[in-house]
């Protein structure tokens, strides 16, 4: 382990008035993970919660914009602020404050919208792009940052952009090499070619599915909510040992929609479960079934709806198996012995589910909804 924090180095620097700052407690602290994830669920936008923790008389950061709200939760102390109007309305994550340092250090040489004092309980807003920095003042101040990373409709240009980049790999035209001898120093050489482009691109353009794009913005600010961890060896096991009377509960913080399923948009005979970053197909006789452990957060195996007992169980075996939901109260190892072989809790042979029942398999997008972290924290 060599990234273990030196607690005499931590020390010594904040004697020397530096800021401490906890990342991600968003992640790590029950109260304010349900927090943020309650947030995040209201405002429709992916959340994270920092802390700081500044010396008396001490400035955290110089003056800076993020790229992202925030709110400021004084928690401890107080601390002196100063907000600045932006030097860039509503900058995108890859528009940060140090490509603009002069503009900033500039603005904030001038009359500041807000000067105030932040005590326990106090809270400021700060929309992305407005400068601020503050001052710990005669005891060590400590805050909450509650980053609020909003879906932009840059979010909707990027995935406009890379949807025509993948049907637009499609034109013949497109993939054409250049002559042979190109002088690609000259920009008169390409302006024919550049122009066909250009023009073969605008006609793709035209050809964008508006759902297909929506269903990207979304992809992408789900990926952001990390749903709550599963125990792998301890859900193994129950997925095995799965009864009628086994509780299923619906995964904490997994975003969950479902759809028609793309292969079958009138809906006839699948189902597409949206869980996170991932979609699960189902046969469409499921539907009852995972429209009630949706509205419920958690049922019976024996309470899935409109499926026979075999189906029943097929069924919650796989949405266990796939981290869609978990089994209430779960322990690694055999249960009751259900199990007759295990290694470290894990059963040697799990039942098959078949390919006919409602858990057969199916593809789905891959990739675990923990894979991707969210975005950076915020510098206050």
């Amino acid at each position: 382990m060599t990234d273990q924090v030196s607690s005499d180095a931590v020390l010594r620097l904040f004697a020397d008035g530096s800021t401490v700052v906890l990342q991600g407690l968003h992640r790590l602290w029950p109260p304010l993970i349900e927090f943020a994830d309650q947030l995040a669920a209201d405002l429709g936008h992916p959340t994270q919660v920092n802390a700081y923790v500044t010396p008396p008389s001490s400035r955290g950061f110089s003056p800076h914009y993020d790229v992202h709200d925030v709110f400021v939760l004084q928690v401890a102390g107080e601390k002196h602020w100063t907000i600045h109007e932006p030097v860039l309305e509503e900058p995108l994550r890859t528009q940060p404050w140090n490509d603009r340092a002069a503009e900033v250090a500039a603005a904030a040489r001038r009359e500041p919208v807000i000067d105030a004092v932040l005590r326990p309980g106090d809270a400021l807003y700060l929309p992305r792009g407005y400068l601020h920095s503050a001052v710990a003042l005669g005891q060590t101040s400590a805050h909450l940052t509650i980053g609020v990373h909003s879906v932009t409709r840059w979010s909707a240009v990027e995935s406009v952009l890379d949807l025509v980049r993948t049907l637009a790999a499609d034109d013949r035209e497109l993939r054409r090499a250049l002559p042979l001898g190109v002088d690609l120093a000259d920009p008169g050489a390409l302006r024919d070619d550049v122009a066909t482009v250009v023009g073969a691109l605008q006609e793709w353009l035209g050809r964008v599915d508006a759902d297909q794009v929506a269903d990207r913005v979304r992809g992408r600010a789900w990926a952001q909510v990390r749903p709550e961890p599963v125990a792998p060896l301890a859900q193994a096991t129950a997925a095995a040992a799965l009864s009628p009377d086994s509780v299923l509960r619906l995964r904490p913080r997994l975003r969950t929609a479902l759809r028609p399923s793309s292969a079958d948009p009138a809906g006839g005979d699948r189902v597409t479960l949206l869980g996170g970053r991932r979609s699960h197909e189902f046969p469409a006789a499921t539907r009852p079934a995972l429209e009630a452990l949706l509205a419920s957060g958690e049922l019976k195996v024996a309470d899935l709806a409109g499926l026979e007992p075999a189906d029943q169980l097929t069924l919650a075996r796989r949405l266990v198996t796939e981290s869609v939901a978990v089994v209430a109260d779960a322990h690694p190892g055999p249960a009751d012995g259900a199990v007759d072989h295990a290694v470290d809790g894990v059963p040697a042979t799990a039942p098959e589910p078949g390919p006919a029942g409602p858990g057969a398999p199916a593809p789905d997008a891959g990739g675990d909804d923990g894979e991707r972290a969210d975005a950076l924290g915020t510098g206050s």
